[in-house]
């Protein structure tokens, strides 16, 4: 079945159009008939990507991202692989990318949480080599890695810097987790290709930031994710507005700023963003950092499926895949426009 969307504005990721129809089953469509929905006063954008979650719970919590016009979600640490791949299944909600098992330290705030998987351990850069290889095999859609301690707790330089080598020589994108300033020096100097989070303990300085630059690594600084833990750790000097004025400097060296949050339900962790309703709350606060609404909304949309390889989604185009978010009023002026979610179809199918 197809529907047509009538006298709707559309965002392309740098404008919202005049009115026009806009016509889909599984995908984008030149033509057609079937349902008809009135988008006047509307405005129609891609499906939103989460550039950063985790899903515990299960379809659920892919339920709730779908309902709030969250279509595609890139997780960041699940396991075991049979429950990735359930998750990967589902239909109707929001689709799932993962990591599965990220690489930590010995000693971190990851390894020691209840369940980790020791194979997630990676303390030399043979085992490093080794454990690209299981995630490969696993189908990981990228690598995550925890650079946040030194050794003993820490992965070294050297294990980071063969993480990265090996994973770029399987074709995989490679995600650093950096919530300080030196995490981010390690991930830098390894090479990664997105750092996630922002550092809570200082704004990352101008010669770092320059790097990041000249080698191209994009941020997704899960501002939603900063904030909430800058309360809860907030004895240990973390400050939100370290994370804020970094993600300020970002836009302004022209370094690629994604939309993720860190959403999840993990027990531990040291704030729960909710799954799908923070991604507003989310470009919210990258337009107070210093991105235009527009600017934002391409970071949840086109430049998070360009980033990620997703090269059906992310725009609204004729052979696209229809993950498609109705909202009342222009976000594209107002980013809180988001909210206003009126429908949300997934591969063409309406969420309820």
């Amino acid at each position: 079945m197809t529907t047509a969307i009538e006298n709707v504005r559309v965002f392309d990721g740098t404008a919202v159009s005049a009115p026009r129809r806009v016509v889909f089953g599984e995908t984008v469509s030149g033509d057609g008939a079937g349902t008809v929905v009135d988008g006047e006063g509307k405005v129609l954008l891609p499906g939103l990507i989460d550039a950063h979650v985790h899903v515990v719970r299960g379809r659920t919590e892919l339920e709730d991202f779908a309902r709030a016009g969250v279509t595609t979600v890139l997780d960041m640490a699940a396991w075991p692989i049979a429950f990735v791949d359930e998750m990967r299944r589902q239909k109707g909600v929001a689709q799932v990318l993962s990591a599965t098992i990220p690489a930590v330290g010995p000693g971190g705030h990851q390894a020691r949480m209840p369940g980790f998987p020791a194979e997630g351990i990676v303390t030399t850069p043979g085992e490093a080599r080794a454990f690209v290889a299981r995630r490969v095999a696993d189908g990981a859609d990228y690598l995550k890695i925890v650079t946040e301690a030194a050794p003993p707790e820490g992965m070294d330089q050297a294990t980071v810097n063969a993480l990265v080598e090996a994973a770029h020589e399987h074709g995989l994108l490679v995600v650093a987790h950096s919530v300080t300033t030196g995490a981010f020096r390690i991930a830098v100097q390894a090479g990664a290709d997105v750092s996630t989070h922002a550092p809570l303990d200082a704004v990352l300085d101008d010669d770092t930031i320059a790097r990041m630059r000249e080698i191209g690594m994009v941020s997704v600084p899960t501002l939603t994710m900063m904030e909430g833990s800058a309360k809860a750790f907030a004895g240990a000097g973390f400050r939100y507005e370290h994370a804020r004025d970094t993600v300020t400097k970002f836009r302004d060296a022209g370094i690629r700023v994604l939309a993720g949050t860190d959403a999840n339900s993990t027990p531990g962790a040291p704030f729960a963003p909710k799954h799908g309703e923070s991604l507003h709350h989310e470009l919210g606060l990258l337009v107070a950092a210093g991105l235009t609404p527009v600017e934002a909304l391409a970071g949840a949309t086109s430049l998070a499926a360009r980033t990620f390889g997703l090269g059906d989604r992310g725009v609204i185009a004729e052979g696209m895949r229809a993950d498609l978010v109705l909202v009342d009023g222009d976000p594209s002026a107002d980013v809180t426009a988001t909210r206003n979610v009126a429908a949300v179809w997934v591969a063409g199918e309406r969420v309820r």
